[in-house]
């Protein structure tokens, strides 16, 4: 007989089967091989190891795991790496390993690839340092080398090189009013672009004239190679003048540090030179490849769903909007659909921050979706990202039924109160009813699951 219980164990098993199927290691050996003396990509050689040299570098909350697959998969040999990881996102795998990577970089879990911690979704100190250490790497590069890059989401914030005239302090608070402001992943990448020297196709440039293969993780929607972690080695389709577009359209130019709306403002005149574009010939020996995004762990989950007999309605791999209206749609739908059905969605909603309160996307949607489905039957709404990161919190997102506003009223707490205020964390934290998963490792996106 299903029971409530079931219903709510059951969603935390289909995530955690998406989770699964997004493995970063799983990914690179699914496109990269060594055999005998080459490097393969996709069974097609892109590397001669008696002709050049390899060096590694990447940035992004996967970096561990996928540094942890090139190792296993190039073995010993004479190599230089770094990847710039999220504190406290060192693979699980190697119980045991104290990092110090937050002053010399660590060897451990890796052998060979420097593994530097460094802040997000702010980036701090380390990032600019660690930053300037990866790009060192790049120095001397032939057109017998390989760079070989590792991206994933999170990227942006753990590796940045901003350009002159523009300090840590600005990057901060520029950061801080664009994750408050509502904005797309993609018009928050286009500005972030503008003021870096590693953005937007810039890595690529540094790495000239090396042959340069990029492996993205992505947790973008429709994986855009030039929106993933900021494009570092993709062609970029975004403007100074798509910066000024975005600044006046969410009425940044007050709260933006004068620096970085001054420089905008340059490039928009043509007193700045543009990222690369398309039509730059130094894309003619860059190769981008997708090794995994959120559609693989929506598969993943509606299978995992079937075989726990619900039929499963896949609503979109790439949703996004404002989180609290996604929440309102997908109770919607499961409170209509028939018993035993499984509603699944995947993507990247947002959230404008109004209120005082603590919380993320994911909670935000779950906490929405709680009050629709208030005094129904028995529905269960789980929303969580995962990286095991929801916004400035340590949890991944929230689970929800139909007797979680109940439950909350017994406690003094009133949920649209705390809907308004931004504040799900401490509203589902008070119901034991945070998804808490630690560092995953992985990102694809946010995974949305309704069951009833």
């Amino acid at each position: 007989m299903q029971t409530l219980n079931t219903l709510r164990s059951d969603a935390r098993a289909i995530f955690d089967a998406a989770l699964r199927a997004a493995d970063p290691r799983l990914a690179v050996e699914r496109v990269l091989a060594r055999r005998g003396n080459h490097l393969l990509l996709n069974e097609i050689p892109i590397f001669d190891f008696t002709r050049g040299k390899l060096t590694v570098i990447g940035a992004g909350k996967a970096g561990a795991p996928m540094a942890q697959a090139v190792e296993a998969i190039v073995k010993p040999d004479d190599y230089l790496g770094a990847v710039n990881v999220k504190y406290g996102h060192l693979a699980r795998h190697h119980a045991g390993v104290i990092s110090n990577s937050a002053r010399d970089g660590v060897r451990a879990p890796t052998k060979f690839i420097l593994l530097y911690e460094a802040g997000h979704p702010l980036p701090d100190e380390n990032t600019l340092r660690f930053t300037h250490s990866l790009l060192s790497l790049l120095e001397e590069q032939t057109e017998n080398d390989l760079v070989l890059c590792l991206f994933s989401g999170g990227g942006s914030a753990l590796m940045e090189y901003l350009v002159n005239g523009i300090t840590l302090a600005d990057l901060r608070v520029f950061t801080n009013e664009l994750l408050r402001c509502g904005a797309t992943i993609y018009e928050i990448n286009t500005l972030r672009k503008h003021i870096s020297q590693v953005k937007g196709g810039q890595i690529a440039r540094l790495a000239q004239p090396a042959r340069v293969v990029s492996l993205v993780l992505s947790d973008v929607l429709g994986s855009p190679l030039d929106v993933i972690a900021s494009g570092p080695t993709a062609p970029d389709s975004s403007t100074f003048a798509d910066c000024i577009a975005i600044v006046e359209k969410y009425h940044l130019r007050e709260t933006f540090p004068p620096s970085i709306v001054a420089h905008y403002e340059r490039g928009a005149r043509g007193e700045i030179v543009e990222t690369p574009k398309a039509d730059d010939p130094l894309f003619a020996r860059v190769t981008n490849v997708i090794i995994a995004d959120n559609k693989i762990a929506c598969d993943a989950a509606e299978r995992e769903a079937q075989q726990r007999g619900y039929a499963v309605q896949v609503v979109s791999t790439t949703l996004q909007g404002e989180a609290r209206e996604l929440g309102h749609d997908i109770a919607a739908r499961i409170k209509h659909a028939p018993t035993r059905t499984c509603v699944l969605g995947g993507g990247e909603p947002t959230v404008t921050i109004r209120g005082s309160g603590k919380g993320g996307r994911a909670q935000e949607l779950t906490l929405a979706a709680a009050i629709e489905i208030e005094g129904d039957a028995e529905l269960v709404v789980m929303s969580a990202g995962t990286d095991g990161t929801d916004g400035p919190t340590d949890a991944a997102g929230a689970l929800a039924d139909n007797t979680t506003v109940v439950r909350a009223r017994a406690l003094g707490m009133d949920a649209h109160t705390f809907l308004e205020n931004n504040d799900a964390y401490h509203f589902f934290a008070a119901l034991n009813d945070l998804i808490i998963t630690g560092p995953t490792n992985t990102n694809v996106n946010d995974l949305m699951i309704a069951l009833r």
